[in-house]
Formats: structure tokens, sequence, C-alpha cells
């Protein structure tokens, strides 16, 4: 089994290097940490009293990594989940903040548990996703993760801008699908024909 600190190494190797996509409402990112998140939590690296791209662009890959463990993991309480809920939930989370613990909530509605969906895990959560994960611990990381793709093939449906991350230039399957099907068994990943089908309306 991984260690926490593997799957966030993993997440830095993932998320790459410094970028700043104007189509990308995250801003400046590197290693997956953008500068809303550098400012929200005071990181000013050059120290000239104001953080910018510059302070993104100079931040380390251990920087990140500490980042990510302190407040993608053990602040919103991803450590209290199942630990085979770890690596999918602690990417997502990496990925869209909250919207990660949302996913799994509306998950464990669904699923008929009563649960809060907003997105952060409180006594009531932790206890349905223990409930879920207790009596189907393959079918619930699986269905995260089916989530998680649903989702971003959401996104691209309403903004057409987001869509070159989720299906490539060539046609095949962008980034986002990659990396959600990566928390996925391979029976559930999607054929080419079946991601063409469904992103036929994108044009």
């Amino acid at each position: 089994m991984q260690s926490v600190r593997q799957i966030a190494q993993e997440i830095v190797a993932r998320e790459g290097g410094y970028v700043n996509d104007p189509d990308d409402p995250g801003g400046a990112t590197n290693f997956g940490v953008t500068i809303h998140t550098m400012r929200r939590l005071g990181l000013d690296l050059d120290r000239d009293g104001s953080i910018t791209p510059a302070d993104v662009k100079v931040l380390t890959r251990e920087q990140a990594i500490e980042i990510f463990l302190e407040h993608y993991f053990n602040r919103p309480l991803i450590a209290q989940l199942p630990q085979a809920l770890h690596a999918t939930v602690f990417d997502m989370y990496v990925n869209a903040g909250a919207t990660a613990v949302k996913i799994l909530q509306g998950l464990l509605v669904e699923m008929g548990y009563s649960v809060t969906v907003d997105g952060a895990l409180g006594p009531q959560s932790l206890a349905a996703v223990r409930a879920a994960h207790d009596a189907s611990p393959v079918h619930l990381v699986d269905a995260y993760g089916i989530a998680r793709r649903n989702y971003y093939f959401r996104i691209a449906d309403r903004r057409t801008a987001s869509r070159k991350y989720a299906r490539t230039r060539a046609g095949g399957k962008g980034g986002w699908i990659t990396r959600a099907e990566e928390f996925i068994s391979p029976v559930y990943h999607l054929s080419m024909e079946q991601f063409k089908a469904r992103t036929a309306q994108w044009g």
C-alpha cells in the first residue's frame, strides 16, 4: 500500500511544472499549486511584498508536496477516509478542492445514505463512507472514479474552453479523463468508441 507521501509525490508528478493557461480558472500554477492557494497561504516566496506568478514559478516540488499533505489531505480530513479512497479523493481534492468531497457525498446520497452535500467531511459523512466502504470497498472506489469522470464531462459539456482538458486535438481522451480513469478498474474504462460517442456533441 502506498504511503500518503508517495501519493502526494505522484500527484505532483501528474500535475507537472509551471503553466499559466488563460483558459484555466486556476491561473498561474506550478506542480498543481495555484496562485490562489499561494495567496490564501501567504506564500510570498520572493519576499517582494506581493504574491504574483513569479512566486508560483519558484515554488519547489517539495514545497508543493508539503502544501498538499497539510492543506489538501490532513485539514480536509481525507486522512480519516478509508485508506482505499485516499489516493483518488486526495488527487481530486488537489484538482478541484471541496468539489472532491461533494462528489463523494453526492455518491453516498445516491447509495441511500443520509448526508449533507456541503464539501466538508464531518462525523455524518465519515460514518456513511465507512459503512459504504465496508459493504463493498472496490465498488466504492470505482463508483467514485466514475463520478469524477462524469464531473469532468459535465464541465466540458457546459464550457467549450474546457474541452481541451477532456479531449485531445486528435480526438482521444484528454488529461481529465485519463486522470480519472487511473483510479477506476480497467473494466470500467471507456472504450474509444464509447468516448467518441460521449463527446460527439462537442463537434
